[in-house]
This record gives C-alpha cells, structure tokens and sequence, in this order.
C-alpha cells in the first residue's frame, strides 16, 4: 500500500489504497479526512461502481479526488464528513 495526500481548502485529504491480490481490478480506493481542527474521519471507500481499479496510481488520484469532492460537498451543501 502507498499512501499519497493533498491539501484542500484547509482539509488534509490521505489516499488509503488496498490491495486485494488476485482479481483484475486489485486496488481498492479509498481516503482519510483530516479536518483543519485535527480531527480524522475513519476510511472512506469510492463509491462501489469505482471502488476498485486496475492501477495503483489511478487508485490513489480517484481516492484524492473522490475526497475533495467530500470537502466541497460537506462545505458547500452541509454534509457531514463524521
């Protein structure tokens, strides 16, 4: 596993990839959420349909990118990351 980050308005967005050896498709997408405060969401998977991809780097830019879109959503709509 490798593990990539960005900052997004004010929130530390971590890919968290697995691999799951064996199947075509082996890294499982997925992000940590750390708020400007300090606090950390638990891991939160891709959607199911994009939840597994064949490479490792594209895993973890739609891991990232799924979670600025999280970010935007919780800032702009009132969604909650927690």
């Amino acid at each position: 596993m490798s593990m990539k980050e960005c900052v997004h308005r004010d929130y530390t967005i971590t890919a968290d990839v697995v691999e799951h050896p064996g199947i075509p498709t082996p890294w499982a997408g997925g992000c940590h959420i750390t708020t400007p405060d300090g606090r950390t969401t638990k891991r939160i998977a891709l959607p199911i349909q994009y939840a597994f991809l064949a490479e490792l780097e594209s895993a973890q830019r739609s891991s990232i990118a799924h979670g600025k879109w999280l970010v935007d959503q919780s800032l702009d709509q009132g969604n909650t990351l927690f």
